[in-house]
């Protein structure tokens, strides 16, 4: 254990963490994320059990967005369905660590897919909701 992590973290997150630089991309996936076909030249990161809104949480706490990019979190669209209501829960969460809650970009889902393809990894959660998935940018520490 160490002092001042989120226990929900993993060594293995953590490290990937740390590892990434300025501009490196990590997925949250929901349970319905193709993960492993998606991440077949990134990370996959096992969080079975936990939901996207505590891993974001954590993630939140120890890694800053890009202040370079106007949009540094992006959300696949639901397509018609409506806004998943898990969306605010992020909102607040960019809030609460400093992050400015409306710089999300909304991506059409096989382009979320995509960029999802480049990312440096991917955390496969066990979120049961919908359209939960979001894609963070790390910036620096100043």
């Amino acid at each position: 254990m160490l002092k001042g992590i989120p226990a929900i973290l993993s060594p293995e997150l953590l490290k990937v963490l740390a590892e990434m630089g300025h501009g490196d991309e990590i997925v949250l996936a929901d349970g319905n994320f193709p993960a492993e076909s998606m991440g077949k030249n990134a990370l996959v990161i096992r969080a079975d059990g936990h939901s996207v809104p505590e891993i974001l949480d954590a993630v939140l706490q120890l890694m800053p967005l890009d202040n370079y990019v106007d949009q540094p979190a992006a959300l696949m669209e639901a397509g018609g369905t409506g806004v998943p209501p898990i969306w605010e829960d992020y909102r607040a969460l960019l809030q609460k660590h400093g992050e400015d809650p409306q710089a999300v970009e909304m991506m059409e889902r096989f382009a979320f897919y995509e960029r999802a393809k480049k990312a440096y990894a991917i955390v496969a959660t066990g979120e049961t909701a919908i359209y939960a998935n979001i894609l963070l940018k790390k910036g620096v520490i100043a």
